[in-house]
């Protein structure tokens, strides 16, 4: 397989890498080398990608990609992809892995990407962009094509086979996508509204339980942490939310898997005191993070499909 490789990279590795590394990534496997910030993206790329690339993810499990710093053993995996991919749109934020993901020669930013395509989809909360765009299966399917092209331009022999499987790919991803919206209209609108640990879902919310063209949409979604579950929580943060909760009658909320669950348990206390009884669901949601093997979360479709159907069934409604 023909893989081309311009010399800045060679000269980045170099300077970038003094030892081998001893995980088979760092291994010659005559495969494009592409290393993801998280796992969302990372199972894009083994969709698009097949047997022709080895793909990992750098913020792995339950880490937040928000603040994330490199820890020891990044560096080298980020001088050994011949391909780094980030989400962008503020996401991974953290001073050391920006640097980098600015530095690498070979560095895609999916997130961007779709800004560039629609900036008219993409979301800001208090004037700061929204990075959760893989919350809209629809949305998130536009990451897709530069997914294509930069396989593609590595690896051009197999160009037509990255086309295919990128065609699949965001059929599968549309399908998937009008099933969770009709799923969420069978349920009447005034039940359709959520509030979950952090402001991850506000993509979620005006794809899947948004009226059709309601301009107050973003009523429907709530949330006591910003886009960033790492500030510092504010009583009118918590005052905010149980006002939400009472206004709207609603009696459940929704943890994330990566998220504390300190917040949610003093806004139910809280509620509680006002005699509006609210429990937090059984089930964790997946905001940022994928779920682990066995949770049936540990694909991207599959995780969006897990959010709706914990939603539905904590809502009343059973998802079969």
């Amino acid at each position: 397989m023909r893989i081309i490789i311009c010399s800045v990279l060679s000269l980045f590795l170099a300077a970038c890498s003094s030892s081998s590394m001893t995980s088979s990534w760092g291994k010659e496997s005559g495969k494009i080398k592409v290393l993801s910030t998280t796992a969302m993206i990372d199972d894009l790329v083994s969709q698009v990608g097949g047997d022709y690339v080895d793909h990992i993810t750098l913020i792995s499990g339950e880490l937040d990609p928000h603040s994330y710093e490199l820890v020891k053993g990044d560096d080298e995996k980020i001088a050994e992809a011949h391909l780094l991919v980030s989400n962008g749109l503020g996401l991974e934020h953290g001073a050391s892995l920006r640097y980098w993901l600015e530095k690498h020669p070979f560095a895609l930013s999916v997130g961007d990407e779709i800004q560039r395509s629609f900036p008219e989809l993409i979301l800001r909360v208090d004037g700061e962009l929204d990075p959760h765009v893989w919350m809209d299966i629809s949305l998130w399917s536009n990451a897709i094509e530069p997914i294509v092209q930069a396989l593609s331009k590595l690896d051009p022999e197999h160009a037509s086979f990255y086309r295919e499987n990128g065609a699949e790919t965001f059929k599968k991803m549309q399908h998937t996508h009008a099933k969770i919206v009709n799923l969420f209209k069978g349920i009447p609108a005034e039940r359709r509204f959520l509030v979950t640990s952090h402001d991850a879902f506000n993509y979620f919310t005006r794809s899947y339980l948004a009226e059709d063209g309601e301009e107050d949409w973003s009523l429907r979604f709530a949330a006591p942490e910003g886009l960033a579950p790492d500030g510092q929580l504010s009583s009118s943060d918590i005052q905010r939310i149980i006002d939400h909760l009472c206004e709207y009658k609603i009696g459940v909320v929704f943890s994330e898997s990566n998220v504390s669950k300190d917040s949610l348990r003093k806004i139910i206390s809280a509620c509680l005191e006002k005699g509006h009884p609210v429990r937090i669901s059984s089930e964790v949601l997946y905001g940022d993070a994928m779920g682990g093997q066995g949770s049936h979360a540990d694909t991207y479709l599959d995780m969006i499909e897990h959010n709706a159907s914990v939603i539905l069934r904590d809502w009343g409604y059973v998802n079969e």
